[in-house]
């Protein structure tokens, strides 16, 4: 159940997710097996082999939030009562994220409208339109602060509420030509991260982005976007997360719109207004909007007992990773090893950085 955090509690989440190597899936797993996080770091020397991948001392993590509430911003744990109820439902949730700005937000019904940065005059246009009467109808409209359609989205909202998902933390402002958008959504709308307070982001951190701007919204309608785009990687965290999906259809010789129309084609809803949104999000509510677990169940288990079996799965599990990432359930069926022994060693072969784990479970070779 949602529960506050002490300050103790909340500082050994932030030291646990602000180890390097330590992501959602990790940081999940680390606590299934060890009950929590102060559990979890005090073990974490045993797991990790490389001496320079250690957690951050408490009183850098005590720094990080002094100067969160100096800039008035929220820290909130995925159990907090704070914390999103959509984006709790995903397995595994971001563990920790800043909000700067109107928290109450990420309460409201929200849906998101995302899109090519190099948009049509048209495209966006439509995109504020939309998001203006979306905003009117009650909904938040979340976005990535994107140049393009998500700018469009965003301003077409600031009056009834919008939410933008940054891959860096909430005070790197990206691009800069956004850089009064991100002044006003600051102070009347909301900026959400998973990222620690003065990240800059990379090209590694906006798929992360993506997953959580579906992962708060109850549907994403997608305006413009090339048949291979960051923004169909948002479509794809959406269906996997039990959202619907939504496209504006566009012009057969407009290269911008043909990730829309193929997603149309493969099922997407296809909307021409707001009206259309607001159908197709008034029937999800008695939908079950939780992410799909994983279809392993894991047992109680005592790793100090396996420490050979672990090293065992290890070297298998090494050998059937590629560069290519390769759902979870793949590779544990792929092992043949019991569950606990597969999981166990997953665990160490992320920390030590020999395996990255997305946060949608996929793990592909370093």
């Amino acid at each position: 159940m949602p529960r506050e955090l002490s300050f103790a509690e909340r500082r050994d989440w932030l030291r646990l997710i602000r180890t390097q190597n330590v992501g959602p899936v990790s940081f999940r797993d680390l606590i299934n097996r060890y009950g929590d996080a102060s559990a979890a770091l005090n073990a974490l020397p045993s797991l990790i082999r490389k001496k320079e991948i250690r957690p951050p001392r408490p009183d850098q993590v005590e720094a990080e939030m002094d100067y969160a509430e100096r800039m008035g911003v929220r820290l909130i744990c995925a159990i907090e009562p704070d914390y999103p109820a959509y984006l709790r439902a995903l397995d595994p949730p971001p563990p920790v994220i800043s909000v700067l700005g109107r928290i109450g937000l990420l309460q409201r019904p929200c849906v998101a409208v995302i899109g090519s940065r190099n948009a049509s005059a048209i495209g966006q246009r439509f995109a504020g339109n939309l998001a203006t009467e979306l905003g009117r109808a009650g909904y938040a409209i979340v976005s990535g602060l994107a140049r393009g359609i998500d700018s469009a989205a965003h301003h077409g909202a600031l009056n009834t509420g919008t939410v933008a998902v940054l891959g860096g933390g909430v005070d790197h402002i990206y691009p800069r030509e956004n850089a009064e958008l991100h002044a006003r959504m600051s102070e009347i709308g909301a900026i959400v991260s998973e990222s620690p307070l003065g990240y800059r982001a990379t090209a590694r951190d906006f798929p992360r982005r993506n997953r959580i701007i579906s992962g708060l919204s109850r549907g994403v309608v997608v305006i413009e976007a090339a048949e291979r785009s960051g923004t169909l990687i948002t479509a794809r965290y959406a269906l996997e997360q039990n959202r619907e999906v939504m496209a504006a259809p566009g012009s057969p010789l407009d290269p911008r719109t043909k990730g829309c129309n193929r997603l149309i084609r493969q099922g997407a809803h296809l909307i021409e207004s707001a009206d259309d949104v607001i159908s197709v999000l008034e029937s999800l509510r008695s939908l079950d909007l939780e992410e799909p677990s994983s279809s392993y169940q894991s047992a109680p288990f005592d790793p100090s007992r396996a420490e050979a079996e672990i090293e065992k799965a290890k070297t298998l599990i090494r050998g059937l990773l590629s560069p290519t990432p390769t759902p979870r359930d793949d590779i544990i069926r792929a092992s043949g090893m019991p569950l606990p022994i597969v999981t166990a060693a997953l665990l160490e072969i992320e920390l030590n950085g020999d395996a990255i784990i997305e946060p949608d479970g996929r793990i592909s070779l370093t």
